[in-house]
């Protein structure tokens, strides 16, 4: 371990990355040696009991409390990520979802109509990565006066972890090659806002709540709702949890283990048992990744040695040579606070964008400014539609680049169930779709579909 530790400090050193990092790292490797982290014995979860997690709709009586703690919240956005699932070289929150408007730009636009309504601007911090500071800042500073919380910092930077080569337990790479370096899973929040001193100074300014989202995530918002349970009821901890379909199997799931509420992830589950891990009629929830905190609680905590996160080793092979990548997840904290809950949200709150296909559902007429998150499900499009599910064949969608040469404007999907596209399909504006569509061309010359066509099926 005495040659690891020196190989680790040297890296940071040379690539002049925070040697804060070089610590969280040794001790992850070192519990990575010490025993299996990746599976965990599937005898000891059990799913939840009836009402052993909270329904939203039983705590709407706590709206007036939550307003009025609203001078005491910050929004923490994760946003360290660059999209690269659709093929994007920024910070994926700078996408365009509706017209010019921003995922960035619409939580702003959100916490603008809040403080409207209130007389209490919510502060906005993201947690960025390199990869996404310099233009997440950027776009910050066109609002210019416009954002009255200027006394906290706007950000602060996840840390870094090298990638360990799993043959011989060296270092992959050179310090200044990207490809060596890999996130820690958002489970670094912790250790990042607590160690670039943020956390301190959020408590001195009087901030004792975060809400914790994703900043693709635009069905996240500050329930007044939750924060007046959380407050009320002196509940250090809450994670969101919302229905499972069969499209959500992977998404970790809540379990009882040892007595406490636990996140279960899928790489935590051996290969035998997956199936059960996602059998949506035993685990009906899984995890949205909105957390609540308290942020004394959090404090508490780590002045005594910090959250030890259950630790995932992410296999990986990079240019042929196998890989581990030591991460953790956020949510995982839920079994380090004595009295944390679930609280299981409607599905609106759960609105991510990871593929193109995502994102054209959130820039069709399915989606509107909401007035209770960034964006909602539009109140005229009928309930019993369900879920819109929208699949754009990847060979000709995959980025979003080639997804908008191909659709610059969003079809009108209000009255869709289904959308497949297979082939290379284009669309001109004022197209709508009703029903369950597929969408098929099987030649290589494109497909053009005209203004005005109503697709129905």
């Amino acid at each position: 371990m005495s040659g690891f530790k020196e190989q680790v400090e040297a890296r940071y050193e040379k690539a002049g990355i925070d040697p804060r990092g070089a610590s969280l790292i040794l001790r992850a490797y070192n519990r990575s040696l010490g025993v299996e982290e990746r599976t965990i014995p599937w005898e000891e979860f059990q799913p939840p009991l009836p009402g052993e997690l909270k329904s939203y709709s039983d705590l709407l009586g706590y709206g007036d409390e939550g307003v009025g703690r609203y001078d005491e919240l910050v929004w923490i956005i994760l946003n360290g990520g660059l999209g690269t699932s659709m093929e994007v070289s920024h910070a994926k929150s700078l996408l365009k979802v509706k017209g010019e408007e921003t995922f960035l730009d619409l939580i702003l636009g959100f916490i603008g109509k809040i403080a409207g309504e209130t007389g209490v601007e919510i502060p906005l911090i993201l947690m960025n990565s390199p990869a996404t500071r310099d233009d997440s800042l950027a776009a910050l500073e066109r609002y210019g006066d416009e954002r009255a919380n200027k006394t906290l910092p706007e950000d602060f930077l996840q840390n870094f972890f090298p990638r360990v080569v799993e043959r011989d337990g060296s270092l992959y790479g050179a310090p200044e090659d990207e490809e060596s370096w890999a996130p820690p899973g958002h489970g670094d929040l912790y250790e990042a806002i607590y160690g670039s001193g943020v956390l301190d100074k959020l408590l001195a300014a009087g901030k004792r709540w975060a809400f914790i989202s994703n900043a693709d995530n635009l069905g996240a918002s500050p329930s007044p709702q939750l924060l007046g349970y959380m407050s009320s009821s002196s509940i250090p901890f809450i994670m969101e949890v919302t229905e499972r379909t069969k499209a959500d199997v992977k998404g970790g799931t809540l379990v009882k283990r040892g007595g406490s509420l636990n996140l279960l992830e899928i790489a935590q589950v051996a290969d035998e048992r997956v199936g059960e891990f996602q059998d949506i009629d035993r685990f009906k929830v899984f995890n949205t990744n909105n957390l609540w905190i308290d942020l004394r609680a959090l404090k508490d905590r780590m002045e005594v040695g910090g959250l030890e996160l259950p630790l995932i080793v992410n296999r990986k092979v990079v240019d042929g040579v196998g890989i581990l990548q030591l991460e953790s997840a956020m949510g995982a904290a839920i079994s380090s606070f004595e009295g944390a809950e679930g609280v299981v949200v409607p599905r609106g709150r759960f609105a991510p964008v990871k593929t193109t296909s995502d994102l054209l559902v959130r820039r069709s007429d399915i989606y509107v400014k909401g007035e209770t998150s960034p964006l909602e499900v539009n109140r005229e499009r009928s309930q019993a539609l369900g879920v819109p599910v929208v699949s754009l064949d990847p060979r000709f969608y995959k980025s979003v680049e080639s997804m908008e040469m191909r659709i610059p404007s969003a079809p009108s999907l209000i009255n869709a169930k289904a959308l497949t596209i297979k082939g290379d399909v284009r669309f001109e504006p004022g197209v709508k779709v009703i029903g369950e569509v597929i969408v098929e061309n099987l030649k290589s010359d494109p497909l053009l579909v005209l203004s005005g066509t109503v697709l129905e099926g």
